[in-house]
């Protein structure tokens, strides 16, 4: 009896600090969903080639060693926190995700995947979408266990949650190889509608799970990519074939996410215009001191865009000249410029509102 009281008067206070964390706006939980542009290292835990865990990744990160991010350094979920004041959130695969770690949030995100479940096949072991959501469940379970299950709806309900899909669903699914099953299946103009269907399921699965303040990204410029330059360019120009499928999918899946908004009758999805985001300095590289933004920091062959980035590639010496890390991904200033524009951006770039007004808005409900 008496050990008992000892251990409940022990466990008492830190249910109370978590309680009173859970409810402050200093303290408002960050989620992540999508594919390795937001990926923290969830890959590290799984038998899969979709890695990014040996150098020189990480070359710029604080510890200055590679940690299962798809960049240099820091990412865009990263970088959203450290504006927001908060620490990075773990992957959720992560043994360090315990305890009060768990109040900070979670990244569930997985290199490789896509909104469609075959999308990534060739990855083998990836955390698919809706596996990432059942994680999310099981989050949401293991919160309730330490501050219970209202503080933990609310946690939930007040967090910043960011997914990001659809880029893999053409890279490395529709245009993977000459006559891929999907391309056989759809033509483009069909298939972008068609992924626009099944990612509207997934967001309001997301809603269902209690997410009431999400940013949906677009893709980027798919075909301006070093690995597809490559591949698909002469003389550097982006490959059109691309260019139209973001060009297809971005506009469809703004009006998506616009109308999901009007029948929940809140604005709970907010859309991220990140092609438009990566063509500033894609289109004008040295506007914004980049020396180039064809060529990959890390990398062999054209572009630095062949193969993966490992410790035998090609490095460029000064990362923050360069607006692509690797064959695929930007390269932390890149990620900066456009977690800049997350925040600051107007409605071309961030609709309805941009995350400083996001971020008030909540503040005054709060």
């Amino acid at each position: 009896m008496f050990s008992s009281f000892l251990q409940s008067m022990v466990f008492l206070p830190i249910v109370l600090a978590l309680a009173s964390l859970a409810n402050s706006a200093e303290g408002r939980a960050f989620f992540v969903f999508g594919d390795s542009l937001v990926d923290n290292g969830n890959n590290n835990y799984l038998a899969t080639t979709a890695r990014a865990d040996s150098p020189p990744y990480g070359i710029d990160y604080p510890t200055h060693r590679p940690t299962g991010r798809f960049s240099n350094g820091l990412n865009i979920p990263d970088i959203i926190s450290e504006r927001l004041g908060a620490e990075s959130t773990e992957p959720y695969l992560s043994p360090a995700l315990r305890g009060q770690k768990l109040l900070v949030g979670a990244n569930f995100a997985s290199a490789g995947v896509g909104i469609l479940n075959d999308t990534g096949f060739q990855f083998l072991n990836i955390i698919r979408i809706y596996k990432q959501l059942e994680y999310f469940q099981q989050y949401q379970t293991r919160v309730a266990q330490l501050i219970g299950p209202e503080n933990a709806k609310n946690l939930v309900n007040q967090a910043l949650v960011l997914i990001t899909l659809g880029g893999n669903d053409f890279v490395n699914n529709y245009y993977l190889v000459p006559f891929s099953a999907r391309s056989r299946q759809f033509a483009l103009p069909d298939y972008v509608p068609y992924i626009v269907s099944e990612y509207h399921k997934i967001l309001l699965k997301l809603y269902d799970l209690g997410a009431r303040r999400v940013l949906v990204t677009g893709t980027g410029p798919l075909g301006c990519v070093p690995a597809e330059l490559a591949q698909r360019s002469r003389n550097g120009e982006c490959d059109p074939e691309l260019m139209r499928a973001a060009t297809l999918f971005n506009p469809q899946l703004q009006a998506m996410v616009s109308s999901v908004n009007s029948e929940l009758g809140s604005d709970v999805f907010i859309a991220v215009n990140t092609r438009k985001m990566h063509m500033d300095f894609i289109s004008n590289p040295q506007a914004f001191g980049f020396v180039t933004s064809k060529i990959a920091c890390c990398g062999q062959g054209r572009f630095n865009g062949l193969g993966l980035c490992t410790p035998m590639s090609n490095l460029c010496p000064n990362r923050n000249i360069y607006a692509f890390w690797d064959a695929f991904h930007p390269s932390e200033r890149a990620n900066r410029i456009i977690v800049d524009q997350m925040f600051n951006g107007d409605n071309e770039y961030m609709h309805p509102y941009n995350l400083s007004t996001i971020v008030e808005l909540d503040a005054a409900q709060v």
